[in-house]
């Protein structure tokens, strides 16, 4: 990946804040003291393995004298609360008290169960800390039970690590808008406020005319790194009319160089009809690319699809598919996502490569013309905005099948752990947006725990 590309990351890369958690093992001293240190250790060892970011006492918080004197003076993006054995509501009191952040309850297996003493007594606690939380208002918070060897525990605090931390990290970021949503397309369209309240993002607007009269200044000599950039991963360019080659070069460093100078994480990008007919090239090929260089990029203008896409790219490390539900089969249980040709290229099926092609329906390129390659773990995820302008999560599991393109321009077949029919029953009844993001992983956990954090409605299909 050619430096422009790595510049932009180690930008974005300076402004993150540190991401810091706590563990708190707290208990009354009055029970089995060897379990308590044993849990204790397993315990720090665990979240040692996870994360360095996660800060351990040195001896498990057997007092409320114990829990001030280790929090004083702290902050936390996520507190990890463990009755390490039983610990009344006040200890969770004065955690809530001192520090917001947040909250993973973690109540431990009690470790023997023989008819002699009750070694930990752990699961009472957890219920005197939810009951505290639940008079305190704070319910957005996530639970387990389990031992520290157990692999649902392990899990669960590894995907709530990595949802706190991209809540944080999302603070640190910007969405831009280029340009208005098309008639008929206002769900995908971005507010300020609303972006602020619910994500903690800036977002900047920018007319698309303006990139366009940017891209248009540019020499072809200037854009001699872009183009090389994209020989190297579309296949066929040079089937396409070189002015139109030339045209989508001028525009891929003039995104770039917008992302770069701004600082950006996400775009939503208005297409047509003005690429089509006022610039005479689509955008879709540099959408693709700013994809495959970890810039989340949607089409249509649809700021909410590309707050997916950024989501969905965070928590894989790679990129994601943004498309619409075109067509679904009822024996195999899938569902066909398409769009015209704005996929990255390194989503692209081996059998054929990031194929280059032009729009199926304005016949004009450079657009990406490919099917996608399989996953047997992937996950259809969605930020929806209801009508209060509050957000909501659309979550459903499954894989992408080792199919062939569907349609003209790029799509993948996903197959759904529910009849896929009665999925597209239910969301269309329930009103969603027909853009969507499908990721190349099992994220489903740690979307919950980001709308849980994000005070988001969880609607799993």
């Amino acid at each position: 990946m050619y430096s422009a590309t790595h510049g932009m990351k180690q930008q974005r890369s300076k402004v993150m804040k540190e991401f810091k958690a706590l563990y708190l093992p707290i208990g009354v001293p009055t029970f089995h003291r060897e379990s308590i240190q044993e849990q204790f250790e397993l315990s720090v060892k665990l979240l040692k393995s996870i994360s360095d970011q996660i800060e351990c006492p040195e001896e498990p918080l057997l007092s409320i004298d114990a829990v001030k004197s280790f929090i004083e003076n702290k902050t936390a993006d996520l507190i990890i609360i463990q009755n390490n054995a039983f610990a009344h509501s006040e200890y969770a009191s004065e955690i809530m008290r001192t520090l917001d952040g947040d909250v993973l309850l973690w109540t431990l297996q009690e470790p023997v169960i023989d008819g002699g003493r009750l070694r930990l007594n752990s699961l009472t606690g957890a219920y005197s800390a939810g009951n505290l939380m639940y008079h305190l208002g704070k319910t957005a918070f996530e639970y387990i039970w389990g031992a520290p060897q157990d692999e649902r525990v392990i899990s669960k605090i590894r995907s709530t690590v990595k949802a706190s931390k991209l809540k944080k990290d999302l603070k640190s970021m910007t969405i831009a808008s280029i340009g208005h949503t098309p008639p008929g397309f206002g769900f995908g369209r971005g507010l300020d406020a609303e972006i602020a309240r619910y994500f903690g993002m800036g977002h900047i607007a920018i007319e698309a005319r303006e990139l366009m009269t940017k891209a248009r200044s540019f020499s072809e000599e200037e854009c001699t790194s872009y183009m090389e950039n994209a020989q190297e991963r579309m296949l066929n360019l040079d089937s396409i009319p070189r002015e139109n080659v030339i045209d989508f070069v001028r525009l891929y460093k003039a995104y770039n160089e917008f992302v770069e100078d701004n600082n950006i994480a996400a775009v939503s990008s208005r297409c047509w009809p003005d690429y089509f007919v006022e610039y005479g090239t689509p955008v879709c090929g540099v959408l693709g690319m700013l994809n495959d260089n970890n810039v989340a990029a949607s089409c249509e203008a649809d700021s909410y699809g590309a707050l997916s896409m950024l989501i969905g790219m965070q928590l894989t490390g790679q990129s994601v598919f943004f498309g619409d539900p075109v067509s679904l089969d009822m024996d195999e249980s899938t569902i066909t996502f398409w769009h015209c040709g704005t996929a990255a290229c390194s989503l692209a099926h081996a059998k054929k490569g990031a194929q280059t092609g032009v729009h199926p329906n304005r016949k004009i390129g450079p657009t990406m013309e490919f099917g996608c390659k399989p996953a047997e773990k992937a996950t259809v995820f969605r930020v929806g905005r209801k009508p209060d302008g509050s957000i909501r999560f659309f979550i459903s599991k499954g894989e992408v099948l080792d199919k062939e393109q569907q349609f003209l321009g790029t799509s993948l077949v996903f197959q759904t752990k529910e009849k896929s029919v009665d999925i597209v029953n239910a969301s269309v009844k329930d009103g969603w947006e027909p853009h969507y993001v499908v990721a190349y992983d099992d994220i489903s956990e740690e979307l919950k725990t980001l709308a849980t954090y994000l005070n988001a409605e969880i609607c799993e299909y």
